[in-house]
């Protein structure tokens, strides 16, 4: 398995605070069946800063731990940049890390009680620079939670959106688990990621909602799940469906 979104690397975040906390969390991501995972540590949210060639050598060093100790895991580089208005400077600068370095996909995280009124100016400057934003975990977004609608004209304008695994099996409470599968149900949400930021209370857990999913929904979406999860180290353009709106189902058909 792919994970996306993971806090693995040592010191530099809310993540792993040392190299054998993320050696721990290497060796729980194997038994899970993880073999690749994407260390996106959070940059530019008024706490932590963690520019591109930062994160670079971080993910060299780890992944030179992770030979010694043998571990089948590869460690890819990423960036949760949190959305601001200078965040097409900072693309200028050479300071914001795509996914997988080159794939032209950008983890984009939302303050969680809002979403600032320059997101979708920002989303869009971003897609015509060639950049293919991802709004990670949407469903823990309290302004979305209230107005889905928002996330679905984002959606429908080109942006793409990553679920956490947690949110799927309810730990982040029953509201933030209805919505993600109300996301799952309208097209609405493109990849699922761990978010892992230790081996405990912020664990991968992707195993476990990959079969949750899979129970609820059938096989073949959590095949697309984790094709798209390949299409994005690849920089191929993931799959989904035309995206619906999640009142749709509730109101008359004229509506949707």
């Amino acid at each position: 398995m792919i994970d996306l979104h993971c806090h693995i690397l040592p010191g530099v975040d809310d993540g792993a605070n040392s190299m054998k906390d993320s050696l721990e969390m290497a060796k729980k991501a194997v038994d899970e069946g993880i073999d690749t995972i994407v260390a996106t540590p959070h940059h530019a949210n008024r706490m932590y800063e963690n520019p591109r060639m930062h994160i670079l050598e971080k993910v060299e060093e780890l992944n030179h731990y992770l030979g010694i100790e043998g571990l089948p895991l590869k460690v890819l580089p990423g960036q949760e940049i949190r959305l601001t208005g200078e965040m097409m400077e900072q693309m200028d600068l050479d300071e914001l890390l795509p996914v997988n370095e080159s794939s032209g996909y950008v983890f984009v995280e939302l303050p969680p009680e809002q979403v600032p009124t320059y997101t979708k100016q920002m989303l869009y400057d971003l897609q015509l620079a060639g950049y293919k934003p991802v709004i990670v975990h949407p469903e823990r977004n309290k302004r979305f939670l209230k107005q889905p609608d928002l996330l679905y004209h984002f959606v429908n304008n080109g942006a793409f959106t990553q679920v956490t695994a947690g949110s799927v099996l309810g730990k982040f409470g029953k509201d933030v688990q209805k919505f993600s599968f109300q996301m799952m149900e309208a097209s609405l949400t493109h990849l699922i990621a761990s978010d892992a930021h230790d081996t405990k209370k912020r664990g991968f857990f992707l195993k476990d909602a990959y079969e949750k999913l899979r129970k609820m929904y059938g096989p073949n979406i959590v095949y697309q799940l984790m094709e798209n999860a390949q299409y994005v180290l690849d920089g191929e353009m993931v799959y989904s469906d035309p995206p619906e709106r999640i009142k749709s189902k509730k109101l008359l058909g004229i509506f949707g």
